[in-house]
């Protein structure tokens, strides 16, 4: 066969064998076993709302029944929950690539990107004006930074984040998306991170669809500030607390816009003067949320032993198996991929294109496969490597086929 001559199309049970013994090879498959899963439901939603860690249920019962209900107020130091925030902070940043004692845990999302922007425009120099804003970001991300611009008198200037080249003399700060949330393209981190630099902007990195799913290396390339959720690709639960990454080297000047008192040098002297605490810990603001922190402590535990550079293996190879499994059994021009083919631009979500995807999806879901719809015609479908197979892929392919079919 000459290099020109195309590859015979695999044919179904050539796709369900090839999954077997791709699953029968994969060296992170019993990963699966530390999740609660549904039988017979193919979930791949996780870029949404990850799925549920087994040991959740017992650390969650403990809490309330033994460290609120029997200990009482006495578990803020006896059960070490002042401490949190940053200790599970902690446990994330060997995710993120980050060192010990840049992370803390804590709020929203949308309540850590108004800290970091805020306080981004004010570690920026003086006499910069823009607010460069992917020009594609998720709604919220959008709306904080145009509360955020206002604040700090800065122009919000929506780009493509793909043109290092918009970042100039003029830009304060940069706010990009690790991976689009629509059609889960990945952008170039090290490169945008590096224009910014060089132009003397500070960085701003969402990490919510990337997070747990591919290494992002924030120290390495020199990452300023980052925030990113814990309920996707870390399976901390609905409405886990989110994070915010404070790089060491500018946590002394670093200006939080919410300065609670959590966030305090010291919090009990009950001061009418803010003073802010050390490190990282200066971007706490409230009073934690304890049951939501520490399902999401037992959650990262199921990370143990887990490299996120086989993580980002499997992701890839997963994704590649669906494309060619929707290739084999969907009708040619019923669906379109929107996320790129190639490795270095893609996520961990492929979303296809299609005539009416909100009906489609709705009877994938009938069917047991779960994944997600985006307006006005997005099917996404997230690939969680901890534990989501081949087969998974192959099951969810095949179903779109018979609907399409």
């Amino acid at each position: 066969m000459s290099d020109t001559t195309p590859a015979p199309t695999p044919q179904p049970a050539d796709l369900a064998d090839r999954a077997a013994a791709l699953d029968a090879a994969d060296d992170l498959a019993e990963l699966r076993e530390r999740f609660t899963l549904p039988e017979g439901v193919v979930y791949l939603d996780g870029n949404s709302l990850g799925a549920l860690p087994a040991g959740v249920a017992a650390t969650t019962a403990d809490v309330v029944a033994r460290q609120w209900g029997e200990l009482l107020i006495r578990s803020w130091d006896e059960s070490d929950w002042w401490t949190a925030p940053e200790r599970i902070g902690d446990k994330i940043a060997p995710l993120i690539g980050a060192a010990a004692g840049q992370v803390v845990v804590g709020d929203s999302t949308s309540v850590n990107l108004f800290k970091a922007l805020v306080g981004a425009a004010r570690l920026a120099e003086p006499g910069r004006t823009r607010l460069l804003v992917d020009a594609a970001t998720f709604p919220t991300d959008g709306y904080i930074a145009a509360s955020a611009a206002r604040m700090t008198g800065l122009e919000v200037v929506p780009v493509d984040p793909s043109a290092a080249r918009a970042i100039g003399e003029d830009t304060a700060v940069v706010l990009l998306n690790h991976v689009d949330y629509r059609s889960g393209r990945l952008h170039d981190l090290p490169a945008l991170t590096a224009a910014a630099r060089a132009a003397g902007a500070v960085t701003v990195w969402d990490l919510c669809h990337s997070a747990g799913a591919l290494p992002v290396g924030l120290d390495e390339h020199g990452v300023d500030l980052a925030v990113g959720c814990t309920y996707k690709y870390l399976n901390g639960g609905p409405g886990a607390p989110a994070y915010l990454y404070i790089a060491d080297r500018h946590q002394a000047a670093f200006d939080s816009p919410l300065p609670g008192w959590n966030g305090h040098a010291d919090p009990f002297a009950m001061t009418p003067e803010f003073a802010p605490a050390d490190g990282a810990r200066r971007g706490r603001v409230g009073t934690p949320d304890i049951l939501s922190m520490l399902a999401l402590e037992a959650a990262l535990d199921v990370w143990d032993g887990v490299s996120v550079e086989a993580v980002r293996a499997k992701s890839l190879a997963l994704t590649d198996f669906f494309l060619a499994c929707v290739a084999a059994y969907v009708p040619r021009g019923r669906v379109e991929p929107v996320t790129p083919a190639e490795h270095a631009h893609r996520g961990s979500q492929v979303s296809l294109r299609t005539e009416n995807a909100r009906e489609v999806m709705g009877e994938l879901i009938a069917r047991g496969v779960i994944g997600d719809f985006r307006a006005p015609d997005v099917l996404r479908f997230g690939f969680t490597p901890l534990y989501v197979g081949f087969a998974d892929a192959e099951r969810a392919a095949r179903t779109l086929g018979h609907i399409f079919g």
